[in-house]
């Protein structure tokens, strides 16, 4: 199938910002709601990496219970042949499709194409980007892959992960002087993945285990530069973790890393080495990473 070009054509209402949805949306809906399309095709086109579409649709489909969707991801759209191909799977499996595509000349033809079928197409980033451009007075200046140039913030961001991944379950202590966060608490909270996640922000994380019946680091105490922040969980739900980790790496139970009542202890004790220091606490008991790192962050901006 090559790509069409529909009988109509959309086109800006003068003075207006551009067009939330494709016309055709109402036709799908009608679909849907009659049961006419099982699964949910959802239709993610990009012209650069495709995490900003991502993150959106993961956030969008999370507002449905028990939607049987059918996710089709197409990165690095940025010719006209790749996006012949991408037209032939959407009408093959027809449903919403959502993109970011800057370039005017891919944008008409994808539109047009999704048109001639009669499948909504959204381009996500239109409504932020016209409300800006009306605030500021600025027009803006369209660059496929603009979140991913390689510029100072870019370098930040892998000198991040590289000090993460070195400094992680206490390692390299003698250079948690130069992290943003260092990040306490005691074995399966969630320590690690925090940190990771937030260096790909951008922020060096360090990260150091208490082990029971031991005080923390002394050199933690020394520390100046970094926020120290003690992570917390409800002893039950670390129960869980631990015995689902035990269980999937086959490696030995000791009693006392998952009997409820040394957990309990193991929390407390933790628990009171952080408010003697003075550390900020967070309980991770039903927090996502994402969660957990924003909170951090939220810290952070504190005094």
């Amino acid at each position: 199938m090559g790509i069409g070009r529909g009988r109509r054509r959309w086109r800006e209402p003068a003075g207006r910002g551009p067009p939330v949805l494709h016309p055709s949306l109402p036709l799908l809906s009608t679909a849907l709601s009659s049961g006419g399309v099982r699964p949910f095709h959802l239709h993610l086109v990009s012209d650069s990496t495709g995490e900003t579409l991502d993150v959106i649709a993961k956030a969008a489909l999370a507002q449905f219970e028990q939607l049987e969707t059918q996710r089709h991801f197409w990165p690095l759209v940025r010719s006209e042949g790749h996006l012949e191909r991408v037209m032939r799977e959407v009408e093959a499996h027809p449903g919403l499709v959502l993109h970011t595509l800057v370039a005017r000349r891919l944008r008409d033809r994808l539109e047009e194409s999704c048109q001639r079928i009669g499948v909504p197409a959204l381009a996500v980033l239109d409504p932020i980007v016209f409300a800006v451009a009306r605030l500021v007075g600025q027009a803006a200046r369209p660059r496929p892959g603009g979140r991913h140039v390689m510029d100072a913030a870019y370098f930040q961001r892998i000198d991040a992960i590289n000090y993460t991944l070195a400094h992680d379950d206490g390692q390299g202590p003698e250079g948690w002087d130069e992290a943003d966060f260092v990040l306490v608490g005691v074995s399966r909270s969630s320590k690690t993945p925090t940190s990771i996640y937030l260096a790909n922000r951008g922020y060096k994380v360090a990260n150091t285990p208490l082990v029971p019946g031991r005080p923390p680091d002394p050199r933690l105490d020394e520390l100046r530069r970094p926020r120290i922040v003690g992570l917390t969980m409800a002893p039950e739900r670390l129960v869980q973790i631990r015995r689902a980790r035990l269980a999937s790496t086959g490696a030995p139970v000791r009693h006392d890393y998952v009997d409820p009542e040394c957990v309990a202890r193991e929390v407390a004790e933790a628990r009171r080495h952080f408010l003697e220091r003075g550390w900020p606490v967070i309980d991770v008991s039903r927090r996502s990473i994402e969660e957990t790192a924003a909170a951090i962050l939220t810290l952070a901006e504190r005094p």
